[in-house]
């Protein structure tokens, strides 16, 4: 193992250790920082020897590549990331990504859906399950399940899918939930949302409906998978066939955009952002903020199309 690779892994072990970082974050840092030491390597430089020359070829060598802004200000913060920890630990004296700026970008709003197209979604879900026996009808009432805790709580996807199962002690209202870097927080769970939730235990922890037990498992969604429990990419794909068959448009749908929809239609309807900002489980209010642009320009299209004035001139 070279000096490079040993000083991102040892990046990544401060990440899981101190920071709680999850396996898709450390996925991510370790793709974008094994980026930066191939281009390093292609030149002959080492990770202690770079300097900003270096550094500012490296970005514009991703430009000309065509990645996006927002693509390069990420691989950027990776670099500096790696960098402040070496300065840390004594590695290098001088980051050479401090005075370097991230590539302007402009932050798109969320993509989300209405409050009609939620609930088109949800019930050609639960329609699914008409007529299903066996694995193909806990399937179908397993992602019943999952659509409306996801709507009704605003999780990320992969806190969805690997929900252990301690999560139904205690008050079946409430949800305890472990996020990022390892933070807690409650949510709520609407009656519609613990009544998908009750039927679909009832039917996996029974064996006459063709399953195993789940009484025996970790996870609240199991599957034979490596992870142990459903994939975030089996759910996505799911969710694509189910909007299919709500008559929407798939490239619009993903389970981000449900977590999207969550908290534009709460503070579509008087949530405060604080509220907001803790159900979502986000660490700093500026990253709730952009739900309220999506307000904002919901109210601008809201006059253009039904002011009278708006139609003058």
């Amino acid at each position: 193992m070279s000096d490079d690779q040993r000083h991102v892994a040892a990046f990544l072990e401060m990440q899981t250790a101190e920071k709680g970082a999850s396996a898709n974050t450390l996925d991510a840092y370790r793709r974008d920082l094994q980026d930066f030491t191939a281009y390093l390597d292609r030149g002959g430089v080492t990770i202690a020897a770079a300097g900003k020359a270096d550094l500012s070829r490296y970005l514009q060598e991703l430009s000309i590549a065509g990645l996006k802004p927002a693509s390069r200000a990420r691989r950027l913060s990776a670099v500096r990331q790696l960098y402040k920890f070496l300065e840390a630990e004594g590695v290098v004296r001088d980051s050479p990504v401090e005075g370097i700026t991230a590539p302007s970008k402009k932050r798109a709003l969320p993509k989300t859906l209405s409050v009609d197209e939620v609930d088109r979604l949800i019930e050609s879900a639960a329609q699914a399950a008409d007529g299903l026996s066996g694995r193909d009808l806990v399937r179908a009432v397993r992602h019943h399940c999952l659509l409306e805790m996801l709507y009704a709580t605003g999780m990320r996807v992969t806190e969805l899918v690997s929900l252990p199962r301690s999560v139904l002690k205690g008050d079946p209202r409430l949800l305890s939930i472990t996020g990022k870097g390892g933070r807690e927080r409650l949510v709520p769970l609407n009656t519609s949302a613990r009544a998908a939730l009750d039927r679909y235990l009832q039917l996996g922890s029974d064996p006459a409906d063709g399953v195993s037990p789940m009484i025996a498992t970790r996870y609240l969604f199991p599957s034979r998978g490596d992870a142990g429990h459903l994939t975030r990419q089996r759910f996505a794909q799911d969710l694509k066939e189910t909007a299919i068959r709500a008559a929407l448009d798939p490239e619009r749908v993903s389970p981000h955009v449900l977590r999207h929809a969550f908290a534009s239609h709460l503070l579509d309807r008087g949530a405060d952002l604080r509220s907001v900002q803790s159900l979502l489980g986000h660490a700093d209010i500026s990253t709730t903020e952009i739900y309220t642009h999506v307000l904002e320009e919901r109210l601008k299209r809201l006059v253009t199309e039904h002011h009278p004035l708006a139609k003058r001139g």
